[in-house]
């Protein structure tokens, strides 16, 4: 298995976007959150991204936002479990990572989570796009509305490179003027002031994305204006 057939594995297997990067670009992961503390024998990351139906964006109410991103991130979920099994048969161990729960690290006070892999950082290091002052990963063509996942495997494959664009023009503020909750600063998120409204949960339990202006107002949504 090559990089160039695992590639195309993936994207066959329904995924928009594939990017390889080594477990060595991963060595400024804070401790407990690089790839080999999750699997220790990992040489390669394979990241994938699907893309997330943008009509949602336009609805008044907040379910079929919520309803997409469920499902896509499930689909991404499936993509990994099945590239796993078909590198398995192969003979690679591959070690399929949740594209959102669960996850394992919590700071209950500040309501602050982080998932065993940060796949935005990943997606990155695989060259699928570049932070935006959202947090967010821009993708060149997708923009901002992509869902992310990875597999890492045993063994060592050919790295993507490191896209290199201006996604945020230095005084574009409106992600963090617009934000409600005045969860942004440019550079991270306040996890507690965002679920309020981004992990909303009505009395009947469900739990609601009840707002999404952090993707809506950002000029890159879409794909990048560079």
């Amino acid at each position: 298995m090559n990089a160039k057939t695992i590639k195309n594995i993936t994207l066959e297997l329904g995924a928009d976007l594939c990017g390889i990067a080594s477990v060595e670009r991963f060595q400024d992961a804070p401790v407990g959150f690089n790839p080999l503390d999750i699997y220790s024998n990992c040489k390669s990351a394979i990241v994938f991204a699907k893309r997330v139906p943008t009509g949602s964006l336009s609805a008044e109410s907040c379910v079929p936002y919520t309803h997409v991103n469920n499902i896509v991130t499930m689909e991404v979920d499936r993509i990994g479990v099945e590239l796993c099994l078909i590198l398995e048969d192969s003979g690679v161990e591959a070690v399929s990572i949740p594209s959102d729960d669960p996850s394992e690290y919590w700071e209950a006070e500040y309501q602050y989570a982080r998932g065993i892999l940060s796949l935005r950082h990943a997606g990155y290091l695989a060259g699928l796009g570049v932070m935006g002052k959202n947090t967010l990963l821009v993708n060149e063509k997708y923009g901002n509305m992509i869902q992310i996942g990875a597999v890492l495997v045993d063994i060592e494959l050919k790295n993507d490179p490191i896209v290199d664009f201006t996604v945020c023009k230095e005084n574009c503020r409106l992600c963090i003027d617009k934000c409600p909750q005045k969860a942004l600063d440019g550079e991270t998120v306040n996890q507690k002031n965002c679920r309020i409204l981004s992990n909303f949960i009505t009395e009947r339990g469900f739990v609601l994305k009840k707002c999404n202006l952090c993707r809506i107002v950002c000029p890159n949504v879409l794909g990048s204006t560079k």
